[in-house]
């Protein structure tokens, strides 16, 4: 019985994308048009040779590899200015006032949206696409930041400064760890949405290498299942690098969830 709940709490996860693999394959057979839908396994075909060049833009790894570096430059440069920044607006209530009205404003513009003005900025090049990538990484991380400075527990403050701390371990020894675990989901969340703006980014005049460019150019030549492929890749490395913020989440902030 033991047995049973595990296998089924394991593999439950399955059912929906081999449905959604077997609905593919029934309506590619039933359309009978590739350059519509292809088969599920010529984009298979696509994946099991990771390796090969495509179109002379290089393999589907090399071009995961080049997409890997420059969302991770942008995520890097989001988080050195959006958790120093974040941590400032929840701890002091002037800096929240005075820096919270731009950054509502700022917020919900769409990270496409800059793409005119990066290419103005920044011209053609690798710095376009890391800011248009930090863009949308920015704004999930300074938010998740202040919410978790401002939400320490009091009590936690309130023994702390009982002990005689000062303010400075205040903020250093209770508030910012205490904070860590929604920080890091603001982390999380900035690197899952700088992963989709990648595409975008690298659609970008000058840009001749990534998984974005690959799959833009794979649609000039009508490579649909190239398309699929590198759509397919782009969703694995995302849901990778998700199970390893969240494996670090149940690692490093247990504390968290025992004391709910």
């Amino acid at each position: 019985m033991y047995t049973t709940k595990v296998l089924q709490r394991r593999y439950i996860g399955l059912i929906l994308p081999v449905l959604l693999i077997i609905i593919w394959e029934i309506a590619s057979y039933i359309i009978n048009n590739p350059f519509f839908l292809p088969r599920f396994d010529a984009v298979l075909a696509v994946l099991a040779d990771p390796f090969r060049d495509r179109l002379g833009s290089g393999s589907l790894i090399s071009n995961a590899i080049r997409s890997i570096q420059r969302v991770g430059l942008g995520f890097i440069c989001a988080a050195v200015i959006a958790i120093p920044l974040g941590i400032m607006m929840g701890w002091s209530d002037r800096l929240y006032r005075f820096f919270d009205s731009t950054i509502q404003l700022l917020r919900p513009i769409p990270p496409l949206a800059w793409l005119p003005l990066a290419l103005a900025w920044f011209k053609i090049g690798l710095t376009s696409v890391v800011f248009i990538i930090s863009i949308g990484a920015f704004f999930p991380i300074l938010l998740n930041t202040i919410d978790g400075i401002k939400n320490v527990r009091k009590t936690w403050l309130e023994v702390a400064s009982t002990l005689g701390a000062s303010e400075r371990q205040l903020l250093l020894k209770v508030i910012i760890p205490g904070a860590a675990p929604l920080i890091w989901t603001g982390l999380r969340i900035g690197f899952g949405i700088a992963w989709m703006v990648l595409v975008a980014a690298e659609i970008l005049p000058g840009t001749t290498s990534g998984l974005g460019y690959l799959i833009m150019y794979a649609y000039n030549f009508g490579q649909i299942e190239l398309i699929v492929a590198g759509m397919m890749v782009i969703g694995i490395i995302g849901i990778a690098f998700d199970f390893l913020f969240q494996s670090v989440e149940k690692k490093k902030f247990a504390w968290r969830r025992l004391e709910r």
